[in-house]
């Protein structure tokens, strides 16, 4: 059979012309349906022109100190915003250098770039400019592994991405994209990565550190400094040859920092990390309560953890830091001492208990722990709980030396933490309510229990000046009046005694007459007995819930010694209602909070009332003088028993200025006080173990004048040497025509035998 021959060659290639047009034309059409479909939101929801005005950003709220520095944040992604004004130059050039060079130049898609991605679709994913990366860091959120639903989102960020630079600056794209940027290693955004990895503001990076964060952008895992530093170093170097590539370094400035280490200063911005946690935890639960009580103006609820808030606290970051070095300097101490003296006590750290005691505190503890919780949810009963109980176990424990692993039963793990030494601490401004410190423990990883503002516990002494303020202001004495100090009983039946009460000084000593000064810089318990007595236990338990003190408080004459339990905060707040004149202020931690637009939402409104009279309220500051005159607070104006540190003394304070201030221990001296006071500055200090039965054997150590007393000396004395904070020194203010004798005659000071107190709670 013959072929037949095509005689028109021209007939082929005008078909093969049609053809390659159809699928062309075929081709762009179906390009342009799929990228208009898309637009669309047909193969997935696509931001609206809202949703790009305000993109989500699920900004972290800052806790701002009094003084400007940012002491912590809730988030649930550690991100603070920052304009691109305060981007270094030598950051935004690294960033253009290294991830799109062309950024200047594209309106959100790169032709090359593009190419790139065309051809490597399925390896390596190919390349985005920065607008396509916030597109997606924004809106889209990770690539898909599976091809056809990749090359969805790939469109859908480069319709984002068209949109985007049509709704923002370079700029705004630039500041937006490393706000979002993921650092790793709880750092989301340049600002929280730079205070992450060099504790820096981004405008202080030094060129290689900028250079070494944009090398993380590529992948932040892989190029995670806490552990690949090599390979980050490495990486930081083609940044830096990448900025010389592009005109933006010099090629000697590149050889002079790629051969400088990588300086890490690492502060993980954690709930659990830096300064102030025991406060920041008390102000979150504070903001949990306030977002139900203060919504949006749409009505909406407020979400610390998305919204960008910045609350503007009155802490103040110097003196929270000093406050927490004071009580590090003086417990880690003082707990050598603590654990010295139980080597032998079989029932350590709990002293003159009986097994069953101890046995009943450690099960208590057992129950109320989180492991106990969990194995119950696994329905496991209690005899299995117990066992598992006594079972070694791997663990990481705290030590004053930083954390340790070791191997212990869980048992001996509670025993091994209810034998730490704790603290509390509080300072506050008299005159303005503003709390400036606040410590409730000595490590809020390992000790959450916050024992400012939760945990009340006995006062012992400190409570006396309560008395002595209601005799002053009841009968018209004065600090100068004199007063027998002598055995003295409180019959059955009398202001509801069921018992006849005859309290004892702690020495077992009498002095005969005494004024009231010298009594209260000595403590003596006949006295404040004899005082509460005369005015009754219900005047003084009125005054003292006129000065703050929320704790029900019994109406009983053994109060004057100190048998109430009182948390820091209020004993603060009513010792600084002396400092102020007799006005009550309620203590005040938040000066403002401002919403992400730094529109003002919240200021507290403060809250006070009028307690005392000026004349009675100085009279008190003038009987407590004496104690830092004479008293038990003497040890303030001497040198602490030499040039070094003292386990019974402290430290050598030698503060010559007028000081108020008031010792307290409570019975078998499970806890010590110290309450002090300048002009301007109120700070109690509490000290004591989590269970009272762990205490010192005796008084020497567990008094507050060795436990808390030097805890406020080494806090003034650093606060004193910061002269930007203005701590004052001065007198305080006397006021005019004053109708209450206060200056009275006062014997010369005996420093000896200053290692016992008499300020021991007894009954």
């Amino acid at each position: 059979m013959a072929i037949k021959k095509n005689n028109n060659p021209n007939k082929d290639i005008n078909y093969y012309k049609k053809k390659f047009w159809q699928i062309f034309f075929y081709g762009l059409g179906g390009t342009i349906l799929f990228f208009i479909l898309a637009s669309w939101g047909i193969f997935g929801s696509m931001p609206s022109f809202e949703d790009l005005e305000n993109p989500d950003s699920n900004l972290a709220t800052e806790v701002i100190s009094t003084d400007g520095v940012t002491i912590g944040k809730f988030y649930n992604e550690n991100r603070t915003s920052i304009k691109y004004s305060d981007l270094p130059k030598h950051l935004v050039d690294a960033l253009i250098a290294t991830e799109d060079e062309r950024f200047y130049e594209h309106s959100g898609i790169d032709g090359r770039g593009t190419m790139r991605a065309v051809l490597s679709v399925g390896t390596s994913g190919g390349a985005s400019t920065l607008t396509q990366q916030l597109a997606k860091l924004l809106f889209h959120g990770e690539g898909s592994k599976f091809l056809p639903f990749r090359i969805v989102q790939k469109v859908k960020e480069w319709i984002i991405a068209i949109r985007l630079e049509r709704q923002y600056t370079k700029n705004e794209i630039i500041a937006m994209y490393l706000n979002k940027a993921d650092f790793v290693n709880t750092a989301v955004g340049i600002r929280s990565a730079a205070r992450v990895y060099f504790n820096k503001e981004p405008r202080d990076l030094a060129i290689e550190e900028g250079a070494m964060l944009v090398g993380m952008l590529k992948n932040p895992s892989l190029f995670n400094p806490i552990r690949r530093m090599e390979r980050v170093q490495a990486r930081r170097n083609v940044v830096l040859g990448q900025m010389v590539k592009n005109g933006f370094l010099e090629e000697a400035a590149k050889t002079s920092l790629e051969s400088k280490p990588i300086v890490l200063d690492f502060h993980p911005e954690s709930h659990q990390e830096g300064i102030a946690t025991y406060f920041r935890e008390y102000l979150r639960n504070f903001m949990g309560k306030w977002v139900e009580e203060n919504k949006k103006s749409d009505g909406s609820d407020y979400d610390i953890y998305r919204d960008g808030l910045k609350i503007y606290t009155t802490i103040d970051s110097r003196m929270q830091t000093y406050a927490e070095e004071a009580v590090t300097d003086h417990l880690k101490n003082l707990q050598q001492e603590f654990d010295i003296q139980n080597k032998t006590n079989k029932n350590a750290p709990f002293v003159n208990i009986s097994d069953a005691e101890t046995n009943r505190i450690l099960m208590q503890s057992m129950k109320s722990s989180e492991r106990w919780r969990t194995l119950s949810a696994l329905d496991k009963s209690e005899d299995e709980i117990i066992k598992s109980f006594g079972i070694k176990t791997k663990m990481k424990v705290f030590t004053w030396k930083g954390e340790r692993d070791t191997t212990m039963t869980p048992t001996d793990s509670i025993r091994y933490y209810k034998g730490f030494l704790q603290s509390g601490v509080m300072a506050m401004e008299p005159r303005t309510g503003h709390i400036k410190a606040w410590v409730g423990g000595i490590n809020y990883k390992y000790f959450q229990y916050d024992h400012v503002g939760q945990g009340a516990r006995q006062v012992g002494s400190t409570f006396k000046p309560f008395v002595y303020a209601t005799a002053i202001e009841r009968l018209n004495m004065s600090p100068c009046d004199s007063i027998i100090d002598s055995p003295f009983t409180i019959p059955k039946g009398r202001h509801h005694v069921t018992e006849s009460w005859t309290p004892s000084n702690s020495d077992h000593k009498y002095r005969g007459m005494v004024t009231l000064k010298k009594a209260l810089a000595n403590s003596i318990n006949t006295v404040s007995a004899k005082l509460i007595d005369k005015v009754g236990p219900e005047a003084v338990v009125a005054l003292t819930h006129k000065l703050g003190v929320n704790s029900e408080i019994p109406v009983q004459p053994s109060i004057a010694l100190g048998a109430v339990e009182i948390t820091v905060q209020d004993m603060v707040a009513a010792y600084s209602t002396f400092a102020n004149e007799g006005v009550y202020i309620k203590p005040q931690f938040i000066n403002r909070i401002e919403d992400k637009n730094g529109v003002v939402i919240y200021e507290p409104v403060p809250e006070s009332h009028d307690v005392l009279n000026k004349d009675i309220a100085f009279a008190v500051i003038k009987l407590l003088e004496g104690v830092t005159e004479e008293g038990s607070g003497l040890r303030l104006r001497t040198q602490g028993g030499g040039n070094g540190y003292n386990r019974v003394t402290g430290y050598p304070y030698v503060l010559s200025n007028p000081i108020a201030g008031k010792t307290g221990t409570s019975q078998n001296q499970s806890d010590g006080w110290f309450m002090g006071m300048v002009p301007n500055l109120v700070t109690g200090v509490w000290v004591g173990c989590e269970d009272r039965s762990a205490r010192f054997k005796g008084i020497t150590y567990g008094q507050g004048a060795t436990s808390a007393l030097p805890i406020w000396g080494i806090f003034m004395k650093k606060c004193y040497a910061d002269k930007d904070l203005s701590v004052s020194k001065s007198e305080f203010e006397r006021p005019t025509n004053l109708s209450i004798k206060v200056d009275c005659w006062v014997p010369k000071k005996d420093t000896t035998n200053l290692e016992q107190n008499t300020d021991e709670f007894s009954l």
